[in-house]
């Protein structure tokens, strides 16, 4: 089977290439620096020729308002490609909950993006993870300095970005879902006890602060960035992943 990924370059991208060569796919890694520019459609003819499937993880540049513009254009330039082309199913990642939380322009494109895709010509799937272990310092980082992390007390249920591979890769190389499938870590936490956790491990001695008010993640109320009962659990839990990190 031919895969073309669509930012194959990036944490998720790269990996996701590596995965499908390695069980034998023809997997063609789609990005600026090959050619590729999502934004006014060159080189997707080329990238997605003789492909089978689209796996799009590329992301855009800033989560602000014009992450809706890189969305909308990206998304319809490359529908077109791939019905062009021939190819039979389209995938995407996503994040779970984004559609819960319009206050938050990124996480509006993120649903916009899906909706396109929903409406498009292709057989598809979406993949929605939780956010990634991977990210967690930075957005520790949004709200701290030199003693004190305030982080609010956001219901949260990260995951490995391995396992996010792992996931996209699945559903790739499957029938199309013509839906949504969820994965998420295996543990929840508040964001407050994951900073804590997290400095702890790392054995930084700042003080965590729960403050409601603090950073992208205090818009989000309630559960929804944790997945539903049908959710697919990886594997790997973050106490374990963080000190291996180390």
């Amino acid at each position: 089977m031919k895969l073309t990924v669509i930012g194959g370059t990036g944490l998720i991208g790269s990996q996701v290439v590596q995965k499908l060569t390695a069980a034998g796919h023809e997997a063609v890694a789609a990005a600026p620096s090959t050619g590729v520019d999502l934004m006014t459609g060159k080189g997707l003819d080329q990238a997605l020729k003789g492909a089978d499937v689209v796996v799009n993880v590329a992301n855009s540049p800033t989560f602000d308002e014009a992450s809706l513009d890189f969305f909308r254009t990206s998304m319809n330039n490359l529908l077109a490609a791939g019905q062009s082309a021939g190819v039979r199913h389209q995938v995407i990642l996503s994040i779970v909950g984004v559609d819960q939380v319009p206050q938050l322009d990124y996480y509006r494109a993120k649903t916009l993006q899906e909706e396109l895709l929903r409406q498009g010509p292709t057989p598809y799937s979406i993949v929605r993870a939780t956010q990634f272990f991977e990210f967690v310092s930075a957005i520790l980082s949004w709200t701290s300095d030199d003693t004190t992390v305030r982080l609010p007390s956001t219901r949260v249920q990260p995951m490995a970005a391995a396992d996010v591979v792992d996931a996209v890769v699945d559903v790739a190389t499957g029938t199309p879902l013509q839906g949504i499938r969820n994965v998420a870590g295996p543990d929840a936490f508040s964001l407050d006890e994951l900073g804590r956790v997290t400095l702890a491990a790392q054995q930084d001695n700042r003080t965590v602060t729960t403050d409601d008010t603090a950073g992208m993640f205090a818009a989000v109320a309630g559960d929804v960035l944790t997945p539903g009962p049908d959710a697919h659990l990886a594997p790997t839990h973050y106490q374990d992943w963080i000190r291996s990190a180390r």
